[in-house]
């Protein structure tokens, strides 16, 4: 069931004359501020819960913005193009965008496309794209040209696809509609013409789209008052071939083929999309949502002073122009279900909406029992955050349903594209209860980890590290950086696993330090050896050393996190060049803990730690060896590590006289096992007598 709340102004809107509306509606940095753009000079960001403006940015008298002003997820800065050719970026702190950094380009841009996860996108009028930072580098690059004479770009839409960006744009000439996919990651621009079947004559008012693992659904609006549906592939079989793709029914007669001032259509989630326009030729305008999955009119809104045929949504909020004020509508959309579907579900709604009932074209078969339907938390992602926990919960206490990893995937699926398009909602509890189901992978749900260490969530990244087999190196890379990195106190306020954590909190007394000396020595005595410039530095301090060896260099909660990173899976070729990212501060304290890690195993006979899942000594030289051999130029010139190397050069010196004298031994051993094979030629009594040397 959908619900339209009740609507309220963010702004008064002055439009210049013969002006058709605004540029555009977009989000900034922070979930609740947006930059609004008007077709005339001015770019003004406002934040919707004060409904109030935070700053208002001018060109200069004679100069035009030409395309809407967008966020640099990445830096919080703004960016704008004005008089088709001049590249603007600035932030809050800026006052005049004339004295901004300004950067002229060698074509004319059509719009600045950014999402969260990646760098901004530039698209030209000629149908070339360009990353930001390459076109800053070389601003007057030559841009080529990818569509034909006289064909112009209508409609723009930027999606992250398995954390890639994809681009679509639709251009027009002489009424022949055409889609372009641009892949980023393999660098392919695909073409296809859009086939209209019967309806030749129509023409496409406005265009939205969605994406899922294989397709794009671009929705088109017609001039026939219908809403039609074309599936792109996103990986297409053959992309240097320009294929046509014939677009199906979707609705019919949604809203009148003569608006007036023109109409929108946008998609607000799989099972609904909200339409502006007349239903009928001699209504007025209206707002309303129609569920795709049960095709009905769910609810609508009045807006009689009507609109500008433009209609944005980010969140749970509404954008249009309602007659001469910027106006916001929060809406709703719960699950869908056929009951709500029917308009039997009881929901509180605003004097203004209606709801109804109206059934459009119902020739498919839907399996949609009720009970089904809200036993799946994957259909509940648009709830709140507790209420999707709690069917969750109710979910998981039944396994025993045949679909259970399917669910799991959708719905794991669902919160994190639901997190990505809102940076305010977070369902940390969900999540960790899906990672502990062992149905996850990391190839299964990238964006989790992704979403995780934006947020800095130690303590999903160490659960995720647990269950998931196959985290990429430099993700792992990636945890370890926070895990060195964050604050002690932030650390002592969070909940880590600590069940690979021995009570390290124990010294260890000065006399019997002194014999885990001679223990780790392994029968090796460092005054016998000519070249012990090291050992006699050590030896000058004794109690220094005991005092390093017995605590330990991290706090536990910060040891649970590292015994993480030293259980999970690696390939030391890929793993080395991003240890080498790692500041050498934290490279140092790293090392610092596996060496305290080390002499605890060497305190005991069977060279193990206590605990319920403590590294391994092979983890802790395996770690020791890859973090020195990626970081060694570095940390040897730090002198807070020089006494660290010291210890590791005294380990290592140590464990080669060992192994020196056990392969000594190990050619003795031979002989022996050569002289037991032999004992069967022997009589019945014997006198041997072996020399070892």
């Amino acid at each position: 069931m959908a619900s339209l709340e009740e609507e309220f102004t963010l702004s008064s809107v002055v439009l210049s004359a013969g002006s058709e509306g605004l540029l555009g509606v977009e989000q900034s940095s922070k979930a609740d501020q947006f930059l609004v753009t008007d077709n005339g000079r001015t770019v003004i960001l406002y934040k919707v819960s004060d409904q109030k403006p935070l700053g208002s940015w001018s060109v200069k008298q004679g100069q035009i913005i030409t395309c809407p002003a967008v966020c640099n997820f990445q830096t919080g800065e703004y960016i704008v193009v004005h008089d088709n050719k001049v590249l603007r970026i600035w932030n809050n702190e800026d006052v005049n965008l004339d004295k901004v950094f300004k950067a002229t380009l060698s074509a004319e841009v059509c719009r600045i496309l950014s999402v969260q996860g990646t760098e901004p996108l530039v698209l030209f009028k000629e149908g070339a794209v360009r990353g930001l930072e390459a076109l800053l580098a070389e601003p007057q690059q030559k841009i080529e040209t990818v569509i034909s004479d006289e064909e112009v770009i209508k409609w723009t839409k930027f999606f992250i696809v398995f954390r890639h960006p994809v681009l679509i744009f639709i251009t027009e000439k002489h009424g022949n509609y055409f889609a372009y996919v641009q892949m980023f990651n393999s660098r392919v621009l695909s073409k296809y013409t859009l086939l209209f079947g019967q309806d030749e004559n129509s023409v496409i008012e406005s265009f939205t789209a969605s994406v899922d693992r294989k397709f794009i659904a671009l929705m088109s609006l017609s001039s026939d008052g219908c809403i039609y549906e074309t599936l792109i592939p996103i990986r297409p079989t053959d992309p240097e071939k320009n294929r046509s793709l014939v677009r199906s029914l979707l609705f019919k007669a949604v809203v009148s083929g003569n608006t007036q001032h023109g109409v929108a259509l946008t998609v607000l989630d799989q099972d609904h999309v909200a339409v502006l326009g007349s239903p009928l030729a001699a209504s007025k305008e209206c707002l309303s949502i129609w569920n795709i999955k049960f095709q009905t009119l769910h609810t609508s809104k009045e807006l009689p002073q009507g609109t500008s045929g433009q209609l944005w949504y980010y969140g749970e909020n509404l954008f249009m122009l309602h007659g001469r004020s910027l106006t916001v509508i929060p809406y709703k959309c719960e699950v869908s279900s056929l009951a709500g579907a029917l308009g039997k579900l009881k929901h509180s709604q605003d004097p203004g909406t209606h709801v109804t009932p109206h059934f459009v074209n119902w020739e498919t078969p839907q399996e949609c029992g009720l009970e089904a339907q809200n036993s799946e938390p994957s259909r509940r992602i648009k709830d709140s955050e507790k209420h999707i926990e709690v069917e969750l919960r109710k979910f998981l206490a039944i396994k025993q349903t045949p679909d259970f990893h399917t669910v799991i995937g959708d719905t794991v699926t669902g919160l994190l594209e639901r997190c990505k398009a809102e940076p305010s909602f977070y369902p940390r509890n969900c999540l960790m209860q899906l990672t502990q189901t062992h149905v996850l992978s990391y190839s299964l749900c990238p964006d989790l980890m992704e979403i995780a260490l934006q947020k800095k969530d130690v303590q999903l990244l160490q659960l995720c590290l647990q269950h998931f087999p196959d985290i990429p190196e430099l993700v792992t890379c990636a945890c370890l950086k926070i895990f060195l990195s964050i604050a002690d106190d932030s650390l002592q306020e969070t909940d880590v696993n600590m069940e690979s954590v021995f009570d390290c909190s124990n010294s260890v007394h000065d006399e019997k330090m002194e014999e885990q000396t001679e223990i780790l020595q392994n029968g090796f005595n460092p005054e016998e050896d000519k070249c012990n410039k090291c050992d006699q530095e050590l030896n000058e301090k004794p109690q220094a050393k005991t005092k390093e060896t017995t605590s330990c260099p991290v706090i536990p909660k910060r040891a649970a996190l590292l015994n993480a990173i030293l259980h999970s899976a690696y390939s030391e070729t890929f793993l080395l060049p991003h240890l080498k990212d790692i500041p050498a501060q934290h490279i140092t304290l790293f090392l610092k803990y596996l060496y305290f890690l080390y002499l605890k195993c060497s305190e005991n006979a069977t060279l193990t730690l206590p605990g319920i899942h403590p590294p391994t000594l092979n983890q802790i030289m395996d770690w020791i060896c890859l973090l020195l051999d990626a970081n060694f130029t570095v940390v040897v010139m730090m002198p807070e590590a020089k006494r660290l190397l010291i210890n590791l050069y005294r380990l290592v010196k140590s464990q080669i006289s060992v192994y020196s004298e056990l392969n000594k031994i190990e050619v003795s051993f031979r002989e022996l096992q050569k002289l037991n094979q032999e004992k069967n030629n022997r009589g019945l009594y014997s006198i041997e007598v072996l020399e070892l040397f």
